[in-house]
């Protein structure tokens, strides 16, 4: 059963993580951020921090990783979206 479930946990991670990708691309090459809610993006890194934390507690490594991955391309993403946001 530890076997299914840990089969589950990394697709679920790769499918995170395809899912999540194509958006932090697409804004670190063209750095077009108009359509971006802040508040979602802040929530979303917040929330894989927290994932993340929990994940290494629990020893839940797909959990851990995929908010790892997902974390850093929420930080890069609203990074951007502050610079744009408070450029002149």
């Amino acid at each position: 059963m530890e076997t299914l479930v840990n089969i589950f946990g990394w697709a679920a991670s790769l499918c995170m993580i395809l899912g999540y990708m194509p958006q932090a691309v697409a804004t670190i090459r063209t750095r077009r951020t108009d359509g971006i809610a802040m508040p979602t993006f802040v929530m979303m890194g917040l929330g894989s921090i927290f994932f993340v934390v929990q994940g290494i507690l629990m020893d839940n490594w797909p959990l851990a990783v995929t908010n790892i991955i997902t974390g850093v391309c929420s930080v890069i993403i609203t990074a951007i979206k502050i610079h744009n946001d408070h450029r002149p």
